[in-house]
């Protein structure tokens, strides 16, 4: 098992002026194999691939917007992806309130989906709680959005929309690629086993499919964000 973080839960060091790569080398010195991004502050995709490389961090995924998989932008995208070496590309949520946007979104992705496995590439979608809510047919957004393209679960937002996630992983194990594991109460991210997520049921799931990543993942760490998810290394390093 291997464990990457989204640098989106350490987005608050470079708020306070501290320089990127500085914060992927500390996330390393922590212990983690790798790293999903979500924003790039002004690196290319060859110097981030080059410095990862360095640090023995692999680089799992990233979260950029919609439009960058549109045909117009399709080509810049893959490009700059295959150089920053991610396997899979993704997006953090998208357009998914009715059943006719979720299949927008999945169709989109599942066009470049397409081109990018020509790359040996694929596109992922990350949910939120709302992609959980029936919408036609008894089908969600998850459902909709999953039939055009590969699933990051994020276990903890699904936990809040009631799904159990280890039945949840087990049924869906062709469909997701990735997880984001977070821990939290009443949608207040803490991190991992300082709140109240059916964490065991996410730990039982991803092995019985065996997936190779877990990505952790807090928007709201505290006090810091590298501080938060040393915390959190320490649980996923005793409980996997």
């Amino acid at each position: 098992m291997k464990f990457a973080v989204q640098l989106y839960s350490v987005r608050d060091h470079m708020e306070r002026g501290e320089d990127f790569l500085e914060v992927i080398k500390k996330v390393k010195e922590i212990g983690f194999d790798g790293v999903e991004f979500a924003g790039y502050f002004g690196h290319s995709a060859e110097e981030l691939k080059a410095h990862c490389d360095s640090l023995g961090l692999e680089v799992v995924g990233t979260h950029i917007g919609i439009e960058n998989y549109l045909p117009e932008n399709l080509d810049e995208t893959l490009r700059f992806h295959k150089a920053l070496g991610c396997k899979y590309i993704g997006v953090g949520g998208a357009a998914h309130s009715t059943y006719e946007e979720s299949e927008n979104t999945g169709k989109i992705l599942g066009d470049a989906g397409k081109e990018a496995r020509k790359l040996g590439m694929d596109t992922y979608y990350h949910n939120h709680t709302e992609e959980f809510t029936p919408l036609k047919d008894g089908l969600t957004a998850e459902d909709i959005i999953g039939s055009h393209c590969k699933l990051e679960l994020d276990t903890y937002w699904s936990f809040c929309a009631g799904i159990d996630n280890y039945g949840y992983l087990t049924k869906n194990k062709d469909k997701i690629v990735l997880i984001h594991i977070k821990d939290g109460v009443g949608r207040k991210p803490k991190a991992l086993g300082e709140g109240e997520c059916d964490l065991k049921k996410v730990v039982d799931g991803v092995n019985a499919i065996g997936l190779d990543w877990v990505i952790l993942e807090n928007y709201d760490p505290t006090p810091t964000g590298l501080e938060d998810i040393k915390r959190s290394y320490a649980w996923l390093k005793s409980n996997f």
